[in-house]
């Protein structure tokens, strides 16, 4: 079931993330990701509208987007959650090995701009 939604996102950089205001209108925002075990990880500045709206409600959409949000598949459902301690850590790391040297340098420069970060694991349905 999940396996086969995740083939989706197989040889993509980029998904478009969904997530919902709580009047039920879907904000659409193309991020990075990695895949592992079954769960889609994402990161974001901790105060992002997107974290905020996934506090509220953990209902989610994905799909395979370009890196200025085209669609490119079909939207799957899915349920996420912020992770902390090394679930956190796992997250980080499966993303800097997929983006290398550009996530390095984010990490680099939010440590230097003291911003707080999130992982966000998301699990389809």
């Amino acid at each position: 079931m999940t396996s086969d939604k995740l083939r989706l996102f197989e040889a993509e950089k980029y998904l478009n993330l969904g997530t919902y205001r709580q009047n039920g209108t879907a904000v659409d925002t193309p991020v990075w990701f990695a895949e592992d075990g079954g769960l889609v990880y994402i990161y974001s500045l901790a105060n992002a509208g997107k974290v905020k709206r996934i506090r509220n409600n953990p209902g989610v959409r994905i799909a395979p987007c370009d890196i200025r949000g085209n669609l490119k598949g079909e939207w799957v459902e899915g349920q996420a959650r912020i992770v902390h301690g090394d679930e956190e850590v796992k997250g980080h790391r499966l993303l800097d090995k997929k983006y290398g040297v550009l996530k390095k340098t984010g990490n680099l420069i939010s440590s230097l701009m003291n911003r707080e970060r999130v992982v966000i694991a998301i699990e389809l349905d």
